[in-house]
């Protein structure tokens, strides 16, 4: 029988600042640190925050190419079947399977396949839709979308110990380290 990993009696850490060069340079020494599990939230994007959080792995590009090779196959596939198996009409005695009239609708399909695999894939990516999420419980987290901003550890990470976190944390000058509860 499988074991179920049992689930921690919390989500994880976060740690409260007040600017975003704070944040960033936390972020940076909790990913140099070894944490992997690691978010961060502020009111405004910041660039240097997702290098900070090693968001190396670009997966949309792929997404949206499989999407548009489906659709550009798809769309000529389709036309081809309904010109030359499907309903064969020989008209001006042109052949068939007239490929330059196939493009306008090929490229059409394309462009609509690549648009909704990107739709659907960075929804996928990005966890959506997700209308709870743990740090909504944090007393402060309602700042963040004012003039805080908020590193989060969470307790699944592999080099994670309450403890030990917690201190390491406060180490990194924040305001407040609260625990976030499920």
């Amino acid at each position: 029988m499988k074991q179920r990993k049992e689930r921690p009696p919390f989500y994880g850490l976060m740690a409260e600042f007040d600017n975003p060069t704070d944040v960033v340079a936390a972020t940076r020494r909790t990913y140099e640190a070894g944490y992997r599990r690691i978010d961060a939230f502020s009111p405004y994007p910041i660039e240097e925050l997702s290098e900070a959080l090693g968001a190396f792995g670009v997966k949309m590009p792929r997404i949206v190419l499989a999407g548009g090779i489906f659709g550009l196959v798809g769309g000529f596939m389709m036309q081809w079947y309904l010109s030359v198996i499907n309903y064969p009409l020989n008209i001006g005695g042109k052949p068939l399977n007239s490929w330059p009239a196939f493009i306008p609708i090929t490229f059409e399909v394309t462009v609509l396949c690549a648009a909704l695999a990107g739709i659907l894939g960075m929804l996928a990516l990005n966890g959506l839709p997700e209308p709870y999420h743990p740090v909504f419980n944090t007393p402060n987290f309602a700042l963040a979308s004012r003039d805080r901003f908020f590193l989060l550890v969470e307790a699944r990470d592999a080099k994670f110990d309450h403890a030990q976190t917690a201190e390491f944390l406060r180490s990194l000058g924040p305001r407040e380290v609260t625990d976030v509860e499920y």
